[in-house]
């Protein structure tokens, strides 16, 4: 399926590797958490770039002594209802500083990419059919102001309301009561 990086399909050079798989030589490989922490010190020694998985019941807390190590970590939505991969984003970029890639996997759909890249992801992986035909069709954003604060810097809806207010104020539009 597709990746989807700035609006664009791009080449994916990494490799998911299922729990019992081997590990092909000079490729960019994906593991689940419970591979890495059960085989980090044999894939560390391989020299490969590294990246994890972390199911939606997994906190970047889990690695955050090794994301120093990692080049991508893997975030998965398994439903629609489930927004724990968000905050995890989040996390990652704002709270550890992780400057890897962050992808954003499994039940990606068209109507949370907006959010998936203000809270930081860099990457998405496309599955969904509907979600591609969307893409295809729709090429610019559909939101211009966002309620949800976020570590983009963009402005919120409240806080352009506050600005418009105190402006109103200055020139002496707004009546004191």
């Amino acid at each position: 399926m597709p990746l989807i990086k700035d609006g664009r399909h791009v080449a994916d050079k990494w490799i998911k590797l299922d729990s019992e798989a081997e590990v092909p030589a000079g490729v960019s490989i994906i593991v689940s958490l419970d591979r890495w922490q059960s085989e980090k010190e044999a894939l560390l020694g391989l020299d490969l770039e590294l990246g994890v998985l972390l199911e939606s019941n997994e906190s970047p807390e889990l690695i955050e002594d090794d994301l120093n190590k990692l080049s991508l970590v893997a975030l998965n939505f398994p439903a629609f209802g489930d927004g724990r991969a968000y905050s995890y984003a989040r996390i990652l970029k704002e709270r550890y500083g992780f400057e890897g890639e962050v992808r954003a996997v499994g039940d990606v759909l068209y109507d949370q990419i907006q959010l998936m890249e203000r809270c930081g992801f860099d990457t998405l992986k496309i599955e969904s059919e509907a979600t591609l035909r969307s893409l295809k069709r729709n090429k610019s954003a559909d939101v211009n102001v966002f309620y949800q604060p976020t570590g983009d810097g963009e402005a919120t809806a409240s806080s352009l309301r506050k600005r418009l207010i105190e402006s109103h104020k200055e020139l002496g539009y707004h009546k004191a009561s």
